[in-house]
């Protein structure tokens, strides 16, 4: 009860092995989750990456290291550690240019993996992405990021209740989380070791928003208790070629509260990148 489906292992040349799921065929779309305790590709876009796969994309859901099946090294847990796998993981499926689809620290992820590779990204979507202020103001301002540390240090996720209350904070309908779901991130955090949030570090990439030269499609709930929805303001004055979605009853992770929405709209944004 609880264990995360098993999908696909890759190692990578340094010897660190990724698990991911994959489904569909087409397009590639990456699906990048956040750095909450217990997280998984999988927990998080269970209700969003087949329906892509349905309508003809290759979906790609890896676990980032640290989380889910994937290893967990005794290491610090920065920002181009995160993206040096994924294009680890990219390079092993040998998939050059794709649609990256990320939430929280995943959207932070993406956002650098376009900075530094802006050939290999040809559309990116983010749900509340991290990295658009400085660390200390994350942990000041909001709510949830305050707990999530307080918990996990703590170990009060380890069991299905404690692992409910912070979920949450997560969104506006606490009722949406699924005991699937729950299960699913006590049996990774167990796993985890404390390094994975303690060291870390996603730098303040702000100034260099304006360097995103893809199409960017975004979303951002209204009540987000871990990364302020004044992101959403920060990204449209810097880029290009970029929308956002803003949602009242809406905490952190829109793919979940609003699925159908995210879903179309998504696919809708995919859409108009095809020939």
């Amino acid at each position: 009860m609880g264990a995360l489906p098993q999908g696909r292992f890759v190692t990578l040349p340094d010897g660190l092995r990724l698990h991911y799921q994959e489904a569909g065929e087409g397009e590639p779309v990456v699906f990048i989750h956040g750095s909450g305790p217990g997280a998984s590709g999988h927990s998080n876009f269970k209700q969003n990456y087949p329906v892509f796969a349905k309508f003809g994309y290759r979906t790609i859901v890896p676990d980032l290291p640290g989380y889910g099946l994937s290893d967990k090294p005794e290491t610090s847990y920065t920002l181009d550690f995160f993206v040096n796998a994924l294009t680890g993981l990219l390079d092993a499926l040998d998939i050059q240019r794709c649609v990256l689809v990320g939430n929280s620290l995943g959207g932070a992820i993406a956002i650098k993996m376009a900075l530094d590779a802006p050939k290999r990204v040809s559309r990116l979507v983010l749900m509340a992405p991290g990295g658009l202020m400085e660390k200390e103001q994350y942990y000041l301002q909001m709510e949830g990021i305050q707990k999530m540390g307080a918990a996990f240090a703590n170990g009060e996720l380890n069991d299905a209740d404690g692992m409910r209350r912070l979920l949450s904070l997560q969104l506006f309908d606490a009722s949406l989380i699924s005991d699937e779901t729950v299960n699913e991130r006590v049996a990774v955090v167990l796993e985890q070791p404390r390094c994975v949030l303690s060291t870390m570090q996603v730098p303040n990439m702000a100034a260099r928003l304006a360097e995103l030269s893809c199409p960017i499609l975004g979303f951002w709930g209204m009540n987000d208790k871990f990364c302020p929805s004044s992101g959403a303001q920060t990204m449209l004055e810097a880029c290009s070629n970029i929308r956002f979605v803003m949602l009242s009853e809406c905490g952190h992770w829109v793919m979940v509260e609003h699925r159908e929405l995210f879903n179309r709209t998504c696919l809708d944004f995919l859409a108009e990148g095809r020939p």
